[in-house]
């Protein structure tokens, strides 16, 4: 039988909007997931432009994955629309290139997280995250969202344990339930305390807890590394280095990777302890919506960063 022009074209049309997730393509959820930052014009409008240049300047990197919109993308100063756009222009971007690409879809509620969860799928990403919902009052509302998106899509979702409402962070329990139901859970990135102990206990539960990743900027990786975790999510200014650290010791160059690791640690050190080093080293790390949230949110954000500067110190 013969095919015509038009009903190719239409056949790998259809290839391109089912593209199949990073396991079907062979492409590894582990490793260095950079959390993107969010770019801003002059007028305190999205970049969208630059959040473009941003793929590419990650690809470059060697970063294994790119997420966005997290808590470093500040997606909760992000209009609907914007966080719509900004996952077009990403995905577009990151085609054919190298990097796992997860798309954020958390929502204060179920239904909000639906919402970007079917945009988010028909962009065909490799992975979706999703932080807790900010409004949600119980662990079954919890459940209820978590099965509401694993029925949307079935990627691989990454659950993040912060972020959600206050004072209700989801037991490892429950993330082993959700991973036993649904096989697209068993992602994890753990960033609730204790930390290492939550994230040892995740790991016992393989095979359905398939990656175990931390945040806290990476500063921990090479000890997770040891104890044999998956991977981190960082900020997006140093992926490079983050992502040379990982290949160097899992490529079994171990004291070059340990090298390496201090002088990143001195950096992320040095943002910590020395007021607008961050911002002097890394141009555009503030924005300028978050700067204008006032002086009560800094206060706060310089008191988190001591507790887990503290925490890492050696």
């Amino acid at each position: 039988m013969q095919l015509t022009r038009r009903e190719i074209l239409c056949g790998f049309g259809s290839l391109v909007l089912t593209r199949p997730s990073a396991a079907a393509l062979g492409k590894s959820l582990r490793g260095v997931f950079v959390i993107m930052a969010t770019p801003y014009t002059t007028a305190k409008d999205v970049d969208f432009e630059d959040l473009a240049r941003e793929v590419d300047f990650l690809d470059r990197c060697g970063v294994h994955g790119m997420v966005w919109p997290q808590l470093a993308s500040e997606y909760s100063l992000l209009r609907k629309e914007e966080r719509m756009r900004g996952m077009e222009t990403i995905a577009r971007a990151a085609r054919g290139k190298k990097p796992a690409l997860v798309l954020g879809v958390q929502g204060p509620d179920k239904a909000a997280a639906i919402e970007y969860a079917e945009r988010a799928e028909s962009l065909a990403p490799d992975a979706l995250i999703a932080m807790p919902p900010s409004e949600g009052r119980s662990l079954d509302e919890y459940r209820d969202y978590y099965r509401a998106l694993a029925r949307v899509s079935k990627r691989p979702i990454f659950i993040q344990t912060t972020g959600g409402a206050k004072g209700l962070t989801p037991p490892v329990d429950m993330l082993v339930e959700l991973a036993r139901e649904f096989p697209n859970y068993g992602y994890v990135k753990e960033e609730a305390q204790p930390v290492i102990e939550r994230m040892t206990a995740l790991a016992k539960q393989r095979p359905a807890v398939k990656a175990v990743f931390s945040g806290a900027a990476g500063r921990g990786m090479l000890y997770e590394a040891r104890l044999g975790f998956d991977g981190t999510m960082p900020g997006a200014h140093y992926g490079d280095i983050h992502a040379q650290v990982f290949d160097l010791w899992h490529s079994g160059q171990k004291e070059k990777a340990r090298d390496l690791f201090a002088k990143l640690l001195l950096l992320l050190e040095t943002e910590q302890q020395i007021p607008a080093c961050g911002r002097t080293c890394c141009s555009g790390a503030v924005s300028p919506r978050r700067r204008s949230r006032g002086a009560a949110m800094r206060r706060r954000a310089k008191k988190r960063f001591r507790r887990s500067s503290s925490i890492w110190r050696f």
